[in-house]
């Protein structure tokens, strides 16, 4: 076994470990009273510091050489592998006892992503991949969507608080008016692994940060989907937009939303 197989090996077997832990810790169905802001609309949750805490003392344990970055922590220990780590992405979701959020941990090595782990417990999927060897979801190969055509294409537009709202006004109307379906389902790690899934033909948002995509990078490429590159410039510290697409309307979707420069 190589080293990148024995870090997917247990990179799936921690993030299922500490979905368990957050799905214990679900809230029931309601208005989220258990919930804090971070700011507007960035919801916080107890079970958000312990499944980080989980993931970051399991790691350590396993692979004691490798950095560590989480939502909630930050950086923690430098080294040339850095794990990265959403706790519970789609925590709105999460936090008002609904299904759709994920423990999200991706491996990356300077500006590359290796692998990637996406666990959503209450649905019972576990998407894996890393670098060379495909992606699966529950064990089994998944692939972009053969959708050549934005008037049959299903499209998540992802908020962000980052931009101001009349642009993401627009980008919907973009979306919408090329003729594509619009979709929002409150994860953006959750929109892009669909995409990988060939359950949505596109994923766009304005900005999402590291450790929303750090895990799917690895499975949309393994899949086949096309993504802009997110890890150019300073994406890594601070952030990006993104565009991930079935092949077949990459390069057209990104010039109706304004991606011109992406070479797709």
């Amino acid at each position: 076994m190589t080293a990148l197989e024995r870090r997917l090996d247990t990179a799936i077997r921690i993030a299922e470990q500490a979905a368990a832990l957050a799905l214990s810790m679900r809230p029931p169905p309601g208005a989220a009273t258990a919930a804090t802001l971070k700011s507007a609309q960035n919801w916080l949750t107890e079970a958000d510091g312990a499944t980080e805490a989980f993931v970051a003392k399991a790691l350590a344990e396993a692979f004691p050489e490798d950095g560590f970055q989480g939502e909630e922590t930050g950086k923690g220990r430098e080294g040339r592998l850095r794990w990265v780590l959403d706790p519970i992405d789609g925590t709105s979701n999460f936090a008002r006892g609904a299904d759709r959020w994920c423990v999200s941990l991706g491996l990356i090595e300077d500006h590359t992503a290796l692998l990637g782990v996406l666990v959503a417990p209450a649905l019972r999927e576990t998407f894996a991949a890393r670098q060379g060897n495909g992606a699966t979801l529950n064990g089994r190969p998944i692939r972009a969507a053969a959708t050549t055509e934005l008037t049959r294409a299903m499209i998540e537009c992802g908020w962000s608080p980052r931009r101001p709202n009349d642009r993401y006004w627009k980008l919907v109307s973009d979306v919408m008016g090329a003729g594509a379906m619009m979709r929002s389902g409150g994860s953006g790690a959750m929109g892009l692994a669909d995409v990988a899934a060939g359950r949505l033909d596109a994923y766009v948002e304005l900005h999402i940060n590291l450790w929303d995509v750090a895990a799917v990078l690895a499975i949309l490429a393994e899949a086949g989907a096309h993504v802009s590159p997110f890890l150019e410039g300073d994406g890594m510290e601070r952030g990006n937009k993104i565009i991930a697409a079935a092949p077949g309307i990459a390069g057209e979707l990104a010039g109706v939303v304004g991606f011109e420069s992406w070479k797709v």
